[in-house]
């Protein structure tokens, strides 16, 4: 996902899609320590988007310590 995407969730969608990919995460560690994965690319997207999300995630949280 672009920053774009990601930036037009709601915090509620962002999290659960945070949860989503930690669990993905953690099953493609698993597929690559037993030596079944496909695609290995795919864990640094991952890894890439969860980044992304939590950087939403707090910039949004900042942004209403500051407002208050």
């Amino acid at each position: 996902m672009k920053m774009v995407e990601i930036r037009k969730l709601a915090t509620e969608d962002l999290n659960k899609k945070l949860e989503e990919n930690k669990k993905e995460l953690f099953n493609l560690k698993f597929a690559s320590a037993t030596g079944n994965l496909e695609k290995p690319h795919r864990i640094k997207e991952l890894r890439h988007e969860v980044a992304k999300i939590k950087t939403v995630i707090r910039e949004r949280e900042l942004s209403k310590e500051e407002a208050n």
